[in-house]
């Protein structure tokens, strides 16, 4: 486990010290610090609007960040004979892919908590004018107001932001798995491929009607392509209201309880997806010659 932990240690600072990593992350920072001070002429839900654009973009943001890390994490070193020297030593390929795996997630997120801080202190700020509360003639309830408003706001955020953190792990795992065996110029595509793939297999289901060929096909694809919609919460942490403060006893209000519960869920699915991918990616990395040519 030790050994693990030095490979987490060394990727996770190899991922945040590439130059793409500050760059987009000043970028997407910047984005949304913008957007907070933008109006969206949405009808009373600017709010809304600008928290549902802003989690795409850390979305886009991290996603890109992660896959250039992925990508080039196994690969290179086996091309540059640097795995070579490495597994001379005591160490296990599970414990490398491991660890490489881990370090890569943990810079996400990193990434993820960074932007996401910068988005709550956008949308806590700008919370006043989205509802026209004036706050130089604010009175108690005007005040009890604002506070459940940001309090309902932020905390459809941080489950919003964790589930986009699961997601982005688990096409980490479908690209560490690939970079045992190609390179970034196929890897980034494929894992772009299956992003959009595993986005349109909510359309999958239900097969009533369909053929039994078009039935095996659909159960074929979703079992090996991530159900990415089940990271998907917005109708409920964005669009709907969340029963907390002053909308705590609110007919249909969702509550905290119901969304962090599928939050454990998704975290569940994560997790079992992640160790089918990296077990696929064990077996491609034992099966390669590491001397820098296919095996």
């Amino acid at each position: 486990m030790y050994r693990t932990l030095v490979i987490l240690r060394h990727t996770f600072i190899e991922s945040v010290v590439q130059p793409i990593f500050p760059v987009l992350l000043a970028l997407g920072a910047a984005v949304v610090a913008v957007f907070g001070f933008l109006p969206f002429f949405a009808f009373g839900e600017d709010t809304i609007m600008f928290k549902s654009v802003s989690l795409d973009v850390i979305l886009l943001v991290v996603l890109i960040t992660t896959l250039f890390a992925t990508s080039k994490s196994i690969f290179e070193e086996i091309e540059d004979r640097t795995m070579l020297t490495l597994m001379s030593k005591p160490l296990k390929r599970w414990e490398m892919l491991l660890g490489k795996y881990l370090g890569i997630i943990l810079a996400a997120l990193l990434a993820t908590a960074v932007l996401g801080a910068v988005l709550c202190i956008a949308t806590y700020a700008r919370i006043p004018s989205d509802y026209q509360l004036s706050s130089a003639s604010l009175d108690d309830a005007d005040l009890q107001r604002l506070a459940s408003l940001r309090l309902m706001h932020i905390s459809g955020l941080i489950p919003s932001l964790l589930l986009e953190w699961l997601q982005i792990s688990v096409l980490a795992a479908v690209g560490v798995a690939l970079s045992t065996r190609v390179s970034l110029v196929v890897n980034l595509p494929v894992v772009i491929f299956v992003y959009i793939a595993g986005n349109l297999t909510r359309f999958l289901f239900p097969l009533e009607g369909q053929s039994l060929v078009g039935k095996a096909i659909a159960v074929v694809a979703g079992t090996i392509m991530p159900y990415l919609a089940i990271f998907d919460l917005t109708a409920k942490t964005v669009y709907h209201r969340i029963a907390v403060g002053g909308f705590a006893g609110e007919p249909g209000a969702t509550s905290l309880w119901t969304i962090w519960s599928y939050v454990a869920m998704a975290f569940g699915y994560a997790v079992i997806y992640v160790f089918f991918a990296l077990t696929a990616g064990l077996w491609l990395f034992h099966k390669r010659e590491l001397g820098g040519a296919e095996g």
